[in-house]
């Protein structure tokens, strides 16, 4: 279903039981998956790739080029995945040459005037709040939330089941299951919430509970240390395993560390 109002160029390849409301406008190089449903005034552009049965609302934008000054028109990518929702003002980029792609995983929401930069890599089943902003080549999780108006540093890696607070600035890589708050985040604890949704074992939240203390106390000796005495006391407990994992893989950006509340 086509509305008579909507314009899709030659090229783009449209999949069964897709709907296209009034006023959009569908570029040559769009690929729409089947059971797709763009309600209305919707700009899909570039090198774009909508997973099945994703919904989208009035002005969302998606497939834009790089708000980069280093990219020069390449036919880079912009890919979202299944069963997204995503709801009025969303942007979305594609990527700069740096990595060709930015990527969206399955079952995410995208509330209002919320972005994906370039390059940007953003798991399944994750939650943007209203007006929250990825920089350009971010790494996200599954599961993660990010609060309303919150804002989130180039090359920041925010782990899985991570919690982000609203109207935060997060300028280091927030751990797998760790909740972060304020104007300049900091690690304000462990998203217990998120983990009994998830159904982990009690044990499983207080491993997760004592790791946070063991890496974050500076008294303990080197964080090298810390990391291998965190792996060495729950060496079966999975949540414990991807935070020393996410440790170990340092990225462009700091660990976002809690705040000493001794200077403070």
């Amino acid at each position: 279903m086509i509305d008579p109002t909507a314009r899709v160029e030659s090229g783009a390849a449209i999949g069964q039981d897709v709907s296209i409301g009034p006023y959009c406008i569908i570029g040559g190089n769009a690929v729409i998956a089947d059971g797709c449903k763009l309600v209305a005034h919707v700009h899909v552009t570039g090198h774009t790739s909508i997973g099945p049965r994703a919904v989208i609302y009035p002005f969302a934008s998606l497939g834009t080029p790089p708000q980069s000054v280093h990219y020069h028109g390449e036919p880079t990518r912009l890919v979202i995945g299944a069963d997204c929702d995503i709801r009025e003002g969303v942007t979305m980029n594609i990527a700069t040459t740096a990595r060709g792609v930015t990527s969206v995983g399955d079952r995410c929401f995208f509330m209002a005037n919320s972005h994906v930069a370039h390059d940007c890599v953003v798991g399944n089943n994750v939650t943007f709040a209203n007006g929250a902003t990825l920089g350009g080549h971010c790494e996200v999780g599954d599961l993660v939330f990010l609060g309303g108006l919150s804002a989130v540093h180039q090359f920041t890696r925010v782990g899985e089941s991570a919690m982000i607070g609203g109207v935060s600035g997060v300028r280091g890589d927030v751990i797998p299951f760790g909740l972060a708050n304020g104007d300049m985040a900091r690690l304000d604890g462990i998203n217990v919430v998120g983990m009994k949704r998830r159904q982990f074992a009690r044990e499983w939240i207080h491993a997760v509970r004592s790791v946070s203390r063991i890496l974050f106390d500076r008294d303990r000796g080197l964080l090298s240390e810390r990391i291998a005495d965190a792996e060495a006391q729950f060496p079966g407990v999975e949540p414990v395993q991807k935070i020393v994992a996410f440790m170990r893989n340092a990225g462009e950006r700091p660990i976002c560390w809690p705040r000493d509340r001794s200077t403070d």
